[in-house]
């Protein structure tokens, strides 16, 4: 076990106690945020150079899931803020100075998101003019830099084409938190909240080509022979999506027993010896297993091949990501079959179980835990078609 992963469960009792106090503040408290950089979530994939732990992306996904099964918001956060520092790795390493210092001294340095192409981007001297409105910015109001995508425009301001995808690296002062945009029934702590950009002006060391982060190019030219840096972008975000899905339906089960073990049902009996809760809870708990599996399994299987020089092909990257939003839906499945025993006590808020069962939900909205277009593209790649739109692969 990494030893982020065992500052994370030594810590366990106080990020679960924070939970409630998330959820009512709808960001991440100051008190979870400190624990989470005492803890080093953020830096498991950050280079060594610049204060991280370069750890393997397994390593990173079991801390997440860890902190997730705890605190889901923390959890969540950890996992889409923690990826970023995997991709800056391969940027300029100008703009990694400004990040993290030119000898470390701001290893702590928090990144949001999100890459969805809101933004606009007009080329001009030494840079572009920038400017949009992204929702869904997870962990955001303790981030000091956001990492944004945006299509490229020309004079006019018409959308070039083909399109082309940048990421744009601002610091907190060229950018707008709004903080009245995250009133929402699930993954409530998160603080998830918009973001504005007007007129900034983004110079080209802060910004990256979308292909050349998608397609290994830039890890080839940034970070050559390191393993960890030439795993595919799109697999490793989703897989982050996925594991802190996959934290809360494990900390639902944990709920789910803890509740039970004192439920007595309406006839007097107890809930623990009732044959279809003790179905229910075997057949779900099997299904977990066989989710976290599934996933850790199929990334461990994919660093192996990369640490090895073996080329990921697309073909991989498919079965990854159907790997991963197979794993996010059977845990889902497992979670709703408990909540439809757990019965009517269950949805009190003062039990643990149903902030559970409605973040593990909202989690499913994520683009990433999106089945349909991954079964279809995995599928036609079997029969040698062409594998048409690729959301993140």
């Amino acid at each position: 076990m990494h030893e982020v992963n065992e500052r994370v469960e030594k810590l366990s009792a106080q990020f679960e106690q924070l939970a409630v106090k998330d959820d009512e503040a709808g960001r991440l408290t100051d008190e979870t945020a400190v624990l989470m950089r005492s803890a080093g979530i953020v830096r498991l994939l950050q280079p060594r150079e610049f204060g991280g732990y370069e750890a393997t992306p397994g390593d990173f996904y079991r801390t997440v899931m860890t902190l997730a099964a705890q605190n889901p918001a923390a959890g969540w956060v950890g996992g889409v803020v923690g990826i970023h520092p995997w991709e800056l790795a391969l940027a300029d390493h100008k703009l990694q100075q400004e990040l993290w210092g030119e000898n470390a001294e701001r290893p702590d340095t928090w990144v949001s998101s999100p890459y969805a192409p809101n933004g606009r981007a007009r080329q001009v001297e030494g840079g572009y003019l920038f400017s949009g409105r992204w929702p869904f910015s997870s962990g955001s109001d303790h981030c000091d830099w956001a990492v944004l995508g945006g299509l490229l425009t020309n004079e006019e301001g018409d959308i070039s084409m083909p399109p082309v995808l940048r990421h744009f690296v601002l610091p907190r002062s060229d950018y707008e938190i709004l903080q009245d945009t995250w009133d929402v029934i699930g993954l409530t702590g998160t603080g998830s909240k918009d973001i504005v950009v007007q007129d900034a002006f983004v110079p080209d060391h802060r910004v990256l080509d979308a292909h050349e982060v998608s397609e290994g190019i830039l890890a080839e030219r940034n970070r050559p022979g390191n393993p960890l840096y030439a795993m595919p972008f799109g697999v490793m975000f989703s897989s982050a999506i996925s594991a802190a899905t996959l934290g809360i339906a494990e900390g639902a089960l944990a709920s789910f027993l803890a509740y039970t073990r004192q439920r007595i049902t309406t006839v007097g009996s107890r809930a623990a010896e009732d044959p279809h809760q003790l179905s229910s809870l075997g057949e779900a708990a099997a299904d977990l297993d066989a989710s976290r599996t599934h996933l850790l399994a199929t990334m461990d299987r994919m660093y192996d091949d990369v640490l090895a020089g073996r080329t990921v092909t697309l073909e991989a990257r498919a079965t990854a990501r159907r790997n991963q939003v197979r794993a996010s839906r059977r845990a889902t499945d497992a979670v709703d079959e408990l909540f439809r025993r757990a019965g009517g006590g269950s949805l009190r808020r003062d039990q643990p179980f149903q902030r559970y069962w409605r973040d593990v939900h909202a989690a499913m909205n994520h683009l990433c835990n999106v089945a349909d277009n991954i079964y279809e593209g995995w599928s036609r790649d079997q029969f040698g078609l062409p594998v048409g739109v690729r959301v993140l692969v």
